[in-house]
């Protein structure tokens, strides 16, 4: 039987998912430093299944299943976010075809509105998607706005506090106050300033709603960050895989227990 028939030997399986060389991964083993199914393995030589087994390194999954694709882009403004528009306008599907040439369907994580640009993640890992998007994980993301200014003092208080935005013209009717984790001005010049705003909502363009709000309507928005996952130099309209580490934070963001329930 070769190597690549039924179980895979652990060691292989770490370096082909690019976490250390195969002398580094048994190194890794001897030392009590990986987890299979929530147990240390530190014996060298254990074969495992990668479809159905769940691997850790120094807590942090890794994923071994080579058929999986992560995929981060930075989303140029006038991009739908969705594979296919019946109406021909721009979508996801130029970016996406090296990966889907073989009939792979990749999901988007989350939406950017049209005119939003910025990190969208693109992966064929449906469940892991589902998590990352839904509210209840509390998945933090980061935007840079660019808004009029001068920024008063106490905004930053205010939008921690929470702010009820006005409901969207198609129904939705949540009338929980929006309030960021985080927020901080990055730049003041005249009649213009660049905000970072990082929260957990999921709400239909809750960052130009919040802002609008609050007297500073958006000029332009850029996601910069997808939990610890970050947008960096990126060129718009680019896409690259992302690394093992970038998959792994992506998981630790899921796995604790969500703050609902699942539906």
């Amino acid at each position: 039987m070769s190597d690549d028939e039924g179980p895979i030997r652990l060691s292989k399986l770490l370096s082909r998912a690019g976490v250390a060389s195969r002398r580094r991964a048994d190194e890794l083993i001897a030392a009590g430093r990986v987890k299979v199914d929530g147990e240390i393995v530190d014996q060298l030589g254990v074969r495992v299944d990668p479809e159905t087994v769940v691997v850790h390194v120094d807590g942090r999954r890794v994923q071994l299943r080579d058929d999986v694709v992560y995929l981060m882009l930075n989303k140029p403004a006038g991009v739908l976010s969705t594979m296919v528009d019946d109406r021909g306008r721009p979508s996801l599907a130029p970016y996406a075809r090296p990966w889907t040439a073989d009939g792979v369907r990749l999901f988007h994580v989350g939406r950017l509105d049209a005119d939003t640009e910025g990190l969208l993640l693109l992966t064929n890992d449906g469940a892991l998607a589902h998590r990352l998007a839904h509210p209840s994980f509390g998945v933090r993301k980061s935007y840079v706005a660019t808004v009029p200014g001068p920024i008063p003092r106490d905004l930053g208080r205010r939008l921690r506090a929470g702010v009820r935005i006005p409901p969207l013209p198609d129904g939705e009717q949540n009338e929980r106050p929006v309030q960021v984790d985080s927020f901080r001005v990055l730049d003041q010049h005249g009649a213009e300033a660049m905000l970072e705003v990082v929260l957990h909502e999921g709400r239909k363009r809750v960052v130009r709603r919040l802002l609008a709000e609050v007297g500073h309507p958006v000029r332009r928005l850029v996601r910069t960050r997808y939990a610890d996952v970050r947008l960096g130099d990126l060129r718009p309209g680019t896409v690259r895989p992302l690394t093992p580490d970038e998959v792994a934070t992506l998981f630790a963001a899921v796995e604790a227990p969500p703050v609902g329930p699942l539906p």
